[in-house]
């Protein structure tokens, strides 16, 4: 009978791994796709009459997801309010 037991917890480790790899792949893939969403979004929306727009493009290509929060939580709203999109 322990044997059993021991065999239903190791399978139950494997199970909770698979998981947590999963999940972490998730989030992976939905930050690589807002990544993606904020460089593109700064290279459309972004006025281009002074540097601005390249280095934002830098700073969001550079520092990937960190960057891509940066540009949405701090430039992003204050373009909304001065360009309008």
């Amino acid at each position: 009978m322990e044997g059993v037991f021991s065999m239903i917890s190791f399978h139950f480790l494997d199970l909770i791994i698979v998981c947590l790899f999963g999940l972490i792949g998730l989030i992976g893939i939905f930050g690589t796709m807002f990544w993606i969403w904020m460089i593109v979004d700064c290279a459309t929306n972004e006025p281009s009459e002074s540097q601005d727009k390249i280095m934002w493009i830098l700073i969001i290509v550079l520092t990937h997801f960190i960057g891509a929060c940066i540009y949405f939580f701090v430039r992003r709203p204050a373009r909304k309010r001065m360009v309008g999109h």
